[in-house]
């Protein structure tokens, strides 16, 4: 007689789902730990601030690089070396920065950082869904995704919170040792893989892009993402500047956008499941608005508190919607799909805090950044739009196909 496992054993996810998510949340950590101690940082090295927000754009281009790379990189390679030597690099990066006060040195190893967060996310998916059963592998997946969530909520104000109690410095030794103290998990919870299993192909991988569908959803991902991050990679300056903040409340704030991404992500994912497009057109509707508000009523703390909550809310509603989008049009190319999605994620953020960095410099001051988001998060309707058609088009292309069939079935009988 086969056993049969109890409801509450199914429920039990293995605790290398957790260590991964927990590798996931340091990820999510460096990425944006940056923007609640830019005065911090530009202070310490002499770098205008302007110049210092390069530190999120050239991490976020190399999680453009190094995302899809390294999701055909590590393809045929053993999950836990790929996990681990993506810690190990991510550990030496943070501990170079945390050493230099040369800028350039300080970019290329964010640069270098992002690459193995780029490699990290990639395989950290495949090993999550592949640990768990069929039934059990959204909700791991969720938990593994929700730790870069999380991060938004805990690690980038607690990074904030340190990087002003102790020097910005301090984060970046944290993250480093934090991130080798999880290799050994990595190492005892992971697998080793069975050399008889089948191998992915990179050419199916390349091969099932070709939905014109996936790249109207790339591009959306990439707007969604450049409209809110504009305004967020500036957002301390704009606080301390345009709200009359003293520095250390920017942490709080912080936490109300992390929270109201959180919430959003969640909310997303379970209100689009049914209906996307409303999640998505209202969203997005509801992103430039709150974006207008901040460029507008900026100098009122209490507006500005409420309105970088909602930013959080609408501009990270999307995420889950978008990626799921990718992965289903490209049902030959998951791995590639999900990878060059968080790809175009890092494409909206690079290219708004870039955009956004000269309007920080312009007349505009501290409302430059917001006003370039808003600008952004108007285009967000054009490729929805398309793919909102598109879709519509699909359906009734598959459903014609589908009564051609049954008509000769039916004459014949």
């Amino acid at each position: 007689m086969p056993e049969i496992s109890s409801p509450s054993a199914a429920a039990r996810l293995p605790l290398l789902i957790y260590v991964l998510a927990a590798g996931v949340f340091l990820m999510g950590t460096t990425e944006f730990i940056v923007a609640g101690i830019l005065p911090e940082i530009a202070v310490s090295i002499g770098v205008p601030v302007a110049d210092t927000g390069l530190m999120i754009t050239v991490f976020a281009i190399g999680m453009i690089v190094g995302t899809p790379l390294m999701a055909i990189a590590t393809l045929k390679m053993q999950r836990r070396l790929a996990l681990s030597v993506s810690l190990v690099v991510f550990a030496i990066g943070h501990a170079v920065v945390a050493l230099s006060d040369a800028f350039p040195l300080i970019l290329g190893m964010r640069f270098v950082t992002a690459l193995a967060t780029g490699a990290f996310w990639a395989v950290a998916a495949v090993v999550a869904a592949q640990t768990v059963g069929p039934q059990q592998s959204s909700r791991a997946l969720g938990i593994v995704l929700g730790g870069g969530m999380l991060a938004n909520v805990v690690g980038v104000p607690l990074g904030a919170f340190a990087g002003q109690a102790i020097g910005w410095r301090g984060p970046f030794w944290a993250l480093a040792v934090l991130a080798l103290i999880a290799v050994v998990p990595i190492l005892k919870q992971v697998p080793l893989e069975s050399d008889h299993a089948s191998a992915p192909s990179v050419r199916r991988e390349i091969a099932g892009l070709a939905d014109v569908r996936i790249w109207l959803v790339l591009g959306s991902a990439a707007i969604v993402c450049g409209s809110s991050l504009a305004a967020y990679s500036f957002i301390s300056p704009l606080l301390t500047v345009n709200t009359g903040m003293v520095a250390s409340a920017v942490p709080l704030v912080l936490l109300a956008y992390g929270l109201g991404a959180l919430i959003g992500s969640n909310l997303g994912g379970r209100l689009g499941t049914h209906r996307p497009y409303g999640v998505l057109f209202t969203a997005a509707a509801a992103t430039f608005l709150v974006l207008v508000g901040l460029a507008l009523f900026s100098h009122s703390p209490i507006t500005t508190v409420a309105l970088i909550f909602l930013l959080g809310l609408f501009g990270m509603s999307t995420n889950p919607i978008l990626i799921g989008k990718a992965v289903g049009y490209a049902d030959q190319a998951p791995t590639l799909a999900s990878a060059l999605a968080t790809s175009s994620f890092n494409v909206g953020t690079a290219v708004g805090s870039w955009i956004a960095g000269f309007a920080f410099e312009s007349a505009l001051g501290a409302t430059g950044p917001v006003a370039v988001g808003a600008v952004i998060a108007a285009l967000y309707f054009l490729p929805l739009s398309i793919l909102v058609v598109k879709d519509r088009r699909t359906e009734q292309e598959v459903g014609t196909v589908a009564r051609l069939r049954t008509e000769p079935a039916s004459v014949d009988g």
